[in-house]
């Protein structure tokens, strides 16, 4: 028996619409991360396809489609909500949802359901970045419904279950701010202090939290060259997770313009862009609070402001740390930070390989012989050559042995991304000939992405030219 809680169904009914996931034909569960489940105390046998696919609403479940709003690409839409998503309830603290499950009243013209591609990826993504340490949503399982959904093709229909510490989004707070409606607004931030920041007291304390987290969690995607590609106020949750990845994907070589979304045409949500959206984000949601932060409006606005100033200084912090921490300088001193962003800059200009770059930096961190596994990556050596020059001439201050400094090295730079022609390929599998082979293989070698993995090289090396992607699609 799986004990379901739903403390989101005791908020006002306007919150959300109450409905179960519509029935599908045939669910056959394909994957489940039973490595989650016991994490949420849960039964794998109680976790059938029926379960996983909807058909079978679990005692205790509350089954639910959230209501939102949100900014995409900078336009405002006043209802959104979940249009695919149902909401059965929480299991030890996090929000069990199934995505795909079937028209709800936010559908807007849709069918509610997903193809089995954008499951697969989902699933893949939000694990590959558990294991990377980024805050993240989580895929519980994935299950194939025997019923086909009509994109530009025919696709194959799925199911993703998604764990979450929270569903609520910056969209939601503009749902009822929207609408005028105060109170919504108040309740919303009381549900989400409650359960979310308890340990915070008051609503300017609430927002300070929300933009810390939010700081932290971009700057650990630039750290990692991931590019969530659709940074609309409706994706961006207030718990400080990644959530909704629709065309995400992680850079090759480095350059900070880096766009896949197909539907991200202006490059709104550019690589190099992601601080700056955030920000942006944030201060819609701190517009929500204006009316809980002071009865004077002008008091209100200082208050939003002054409050949002601190996204960055908090965010060049775990950046910069991150950055240092990348080319092993432990301890922080005078010209650090603009010596790591020399490097960034060299491989902009040479197309250097970020993941490999990285990586290869803790071996030439032991020896310099060990370089020219780096060097290679840079369309003209000579650049590398320059700035590992003046990186050793800053090792030579540090305390760590050489074999210390590689190990703290490697335990931030990851050997392993789910470089996006490897995602594609186990994709392609699963869709046209129901081979979950490698998509299987590609989980297990991203289980372990700071590890070497011998016989796994292939999953390390960048693209060959024919294998490049250019383009992600949001799957919706």
């Amino acid at each position: 028996m799986i004990p379901f809680a739903n403390t989101y169904a005791r908020l006002p009914e306007r919150f959300y619409a109450r409905l179960a996931p519509t029935p599908v034909a045939a669910p056959r569960l394909v994957r489940l991360n039973t490595a989650l489940a016991a994490q949420l105390g849960l039964d794998p046998d109680d976790l059938t396809a029926d379960v996983l696919s909807g058909n079978l609403v679990p005692e205790g479940a509350e089954p639910m489609a959230l209501a939102y709003a949100g900014h995409q690409f900078g336009n405002f839409v006043p209802q959104l909500g979940d249009g695919r998503a149902n909401l059965l309830g929480e299991v030890a603290g996090r929000d069990i949802q199934l995505k795909g499950a079937g028209r709800t009243p936010f559908s807007r013209g849709g069918d509610g359901r997903a193809a089995l591609g954008p499951v697969l990826r989902e699933y893949l993504i939000s694990e590959a970045m558990h294991a990377l340490g980024v805050p993240t949503t989580r895929a519980l399982a994935a299950v194939t419904t025997g019923e086909p959904v009509a994109r530009e093709t025919m696709l194959p229909g799925a199911i993703v279950t998604r764990v979450a510490s929270s569903h609520i989004r910056v969209g939601t707070f503009q749902y009822f701010a929207a609408r005028q409606d105060t109170d919504g607004v108040r309740a919303l931030a009381d549900y989400a202090i409650a359960r979310h920041y308890p340990d915070v007291s008051g609503y300017k304390a609430f927002l300070e939290a929300v933009i810390a987290r939010q700081a932290e969690l971009i700057a650990r995607w630039l750290l990692i060259g991931f590019i969530h590609g659709v940074m609309n106020t409706d994706n961006c949750s207030i718990a400080g997770e990644t959530i909704d990845y629709g065309p995400c994907a992680f850079m090759d070589a480095y350059d900070p313009a880096t766009v896949f979304s197909s539907i991200d045409r202006q490059g709104r949500y550019a690589y190099g862009n992601q601080p700056r959206i955030a920000v942006w984000n944030l201060a819609r949601l701190a517009e929500t609070l204006l009316p809980l932060l002071a009865d004077d409006d002008d008091q209100a606005v200082a208050i939003a402001q002054e409050t949002l100033s601190g996204f960055g200084r908090t965010f060049e912090a775990a950046y910069f740390g991150g950055l240092r921490r990348k080319i092993g300088l432990s301890v922080e001193r005078d010209g650090d930070n603009a010596l790591a962003q020399d490097l960034l800059t060299a491989m902009a200009k040479n197309q250097a390989d970020f993941t490999l770059t990285f990586r290869g930096l803790c071996n030439a961190a032991v020896k310099p012989e060990r370089d020219a596994a780096v060097r290679d990556l840079f369309v003209d050596p000579s650049a590398y050559d320059a700035w590992a020059a003046r990186w050793r001439q800053r090792m030579a201050f540090a305390f760590e042995t050489p074999e210390a400094r590689r190990d703290a090295m490697r335990a931030v730079n990851p050997a392993y991304i789910p470089r996006n022609h490897n995602v594609e390929a186990a994709l392609n599998a699963a869709i046209e000939n129901d081979d979950f082979g490698p998509f299987e293989a590609l989980l297990t070698v991203l289980s372990r992405p700071f590890d070497d993995q011998p016989g796994f090289a292939r999953y390390a090396a960048p693209p060959a030219p024919s294998e490049r992607v250019h383009q992600t699609f949001c799957g919706t």
